[in-house]
């Protein structure tokens, strides 16, 4: 009989374990880190799904101080979908002549570990229709979350020092 009721209770709570990871939502609002280092904070996604947040590359074609970039995107409705796919845009403006656009889809595995899985085609400004076929480059990253202690300044933190230009002393 009490064997009975162990494998009873044990069998309810794996029933319930296996509920309570396939109802985990996966959230894109917080502190992200891909493979390459770079890092992105995602600011609190809107009821519409809409978002936005900064990113900080760890890698750049350019010679140009890396700085932080603005960006711009929207998911799915996660009261429907758990593991939502999303698009954000990263304008490179301060520092880049160029535009990233990235999609994917944000995963929850058992553990509750959230990572996105991402594809990404970016665009440099060329100079003539005749250059596009060097101007864009396709890749793909995997996002994993960091623990985000003081959120909106961590990227600030992270930001390399960007010093103005010394002016050029002029001969009299």
């Amino acid at each position: 009989m009490m064997g009975k009721i162990g494998f009873s209770l044990i069998l309810a709570l794996s029933l319930v374990t296996v509920g309570t990871t396939s109802e985990r939502k996966c959230d894109l609002s917080g502190l992200w880190r891909n493979e390459l280092r770079s890092l992105m904070e995602i600011h609190e996604v809107n009821h519409a799904g809409e978002f936005s947040g900064e990113y900080l590359t760890a890698v750049t074609a350019t010679s140009n101080c890396i700085r932080r970039s603005p960006l711009k995107g929207a998911q799915h409705d996660t009261k429907r979908r758990g593991q939502p796919t999303f698009g954000f845009t990263v304008n490179w403006e301060k520092f880049s002549n160029s535009t990233t656009v990235f999609v994917g889809q944000c995963f929850v595995d058992d553990k509750g570990k959230e990572t996105l899985k991402t594809m990404w085609l970016l665009r440099e400004e060329v100079g003539s229709p005749g250059d596009g076929w060097r101007a864009t480059r396709v890749g793909t990253n995997v996002f994993t979350r960091k623990r985000n202690v003081e959120r909106g300044k961590i990227l600030q933190q992270h930001s390399p020092p960007c010093e103005a230009p010394t002016p050029t002393p002029t001969a009299q």
